[in-house]
C-alpha cells in the first residue's frame, strides 16, 4: 500500500531509531515532495495547559501534549474530529480523512470547541523529503496500513501499536506479540 494521507505507517519491530520504535504515524501529507505526519502514540507528561492556554479545555484524555515526531518539537499540530453533517468543512479545519483533520490552533476555540469532538495535540512532527519514507518502506522500516478514525484518539494509546498490527490479522498481527526486546525474551 502506498503512503497517503490518512494512512498509518507503523514502525517495523526492527526499527531501531529511537524517534519511531513501535510507533505508529498518521500521515496528514504524502506526495512528490515528501510526507509529514504525527506519531500517535507518544504522550507526554506536560499538560496541554501549560503551553496552549484554553486548548486543554477541547482536547481528549490525556489531556497532555503528544510528541508528534524529532522535527521542529517547539511547535504544535492539532488533529481533530468533527461532528456534523460533512456538507461543510469548519472554518480552522482541514480534512485529512474521514472526519478527522487537522486544526488551526490560531483559529478561536469558541468557533471549535463547538464542531470538533476529539482532539489531540501534537508537539513537532515526524517528516521525509521526496522519496525517503518510500525507501524505508521499501527497506522494511514501515508498514502502511489504513487508519481507523479513532485511532488518533485512543484512550491508552500507548497500545495503539500491537493494536493496529493485530488488526492487520495474518503476519502482522503475529508482530504484535513480539517482545521490544527479543533477546531478552
Amino acid at each position: 500500500m502506498d503512503p497517503a494521507p490518512g494512512r498509518l505507517l507503523v514502525a517495523s519491530p526492527t526499527l531501531a531509531d529511537p524517534n519511531f520504535a513501535r510507533s505508529v504515524v498518521l500521515l496528514l501529507d504524502a506526495g512528490g515532495d515528501g510526507a509529514l505526519g504525527v506519531v500517535l502514540n507518544r504522550p507526554t507528561t506536560l499538560q496541554v495547559a501549560e503551553v496552549l492556554t484554553g486548548w486543554d479545555d477541547v482536547v481528549d484524555g490525556p489531556g497532555v501534549l503528544f510528541q508528534g515526531g524529532p522535527v521542529e518539537t517547539d511547535s504544535a499540530l492539532a488533529v481533530a474530529s468533527v461532528g456534523g453533517d460533512g456538507e461543510e468543512d469548519p472554518i480552522g479545519w482541514r480534512r485529512v480523512f474521514g472526519s478527522t483533520g487537522l486544526v488551526d490552533l490560531d483559529a478561536p476555540i469558541e468557533i471549535m470547541a463547538g464542531v470538533v469532538t476529539a482532539l489531540r495535540i501534537y508537539a513537532g512532527y515526524a517528516g521525509w523529503s521526496a522519496g525517503q519514507l518510500e525507501d524505508e518502506i521499501a527497506e522494511g522500516a514501515w508498514y502502511v496500513v489504513e487508519a481507523e478514525a479513532g485511532d488518533p484518539f485512543r484512550a491508552d494509546p500507548t497500545e495503539l501499536w500491537s493494536e493496529v498490527l493485530r488488526r492487520q490479522g495474518g503476519g502482522l498481527a503475529m508482530l504484535a506479540t513480539m517482545p521490544a526486546e527479543p533477546g531478552m525474551n
